[in-house]
């Protein structure tokens, strides 16, 4: 029932967003992005539609067997 549910506050650093900020590892590690953050996830989400075979072979249970035999004693 709808009395056993009890509502919390969000636990200190549940942030509703993160900004991006890259200064930091530019200055220390003199790293550059290669590309935008609008434009890689755009990339991102182009090569998942893609390649909807792979991602779909990935997500059988096949795969995850074959990934369990190949890895579970390492």
């Amino acid at each position: 029932p709808e009395s056993l549910i009890t509502f919390v506050k969000d636990r200190p650093g549940h942030d509703l967003r993160y900004a991006i900020n890259h200064k930091k590892i530019t200055k220390e590690l003199k790293w550059k992005p290669r590309n935008k953050l609008d434009d890689g996830l755009k990339m991102t989400v182009k090569w998942y539609l893609d390649n909807k075979e792979w991602l779909n072979n990935v997500i059988t249970k096949d795969y995850l067997t074959y990934y369990e035999r190949q890895y579970k004693d390492r």
